[in-house]
Parts: C-alpha cells; sequence; structure tokens
C-alpha cells in the first residue's frame, strides 16, 4: 500500500506533463497544415538553384 503514495502522484505528473507537451505543440502551430508535406514530397516541381 506504500507504494501507491509515490506511484499516483507520479502517474499523475507524468500525465499532467503528456498533456503540457501536447497543448505546447497544439499553440507552436505543429498541426497546422497535415496534408502540405505530403503533397510537396509528391509535386514535380523541379527548383534548381542558379549556377
Amino acid at each position: 500500500m506504500n507504494i501507491l503514495v509515490i506511484l499516483v502522484p507520479l502517474a499523475l505528473l507524468l500525465g499532467l506533463g503528456g498533456l503540457a507537451a501536447f497543448v505546447w505543440s497544439l499553440h507552436g502551430k505543429q498541426f497546422e497544415d497535415l496534408e502540405g508535406a505530403g503533397w510537396r514530397a509528391l509535386s514535380d516541381d523541379d527548383i534548381r538553384p542558379n549556377g
């Protein structure tokens, strides 16, 4: 029973840490354009530097 005193707060802290990381990624616009990178990888636009 004594181990629950350690594990329950630890689980709560880890859960809050994961939630904080998710909210941080939302505010950093990580999920803004989910399909754009895939379409850019498939496009045939060859951009060559002048040289």
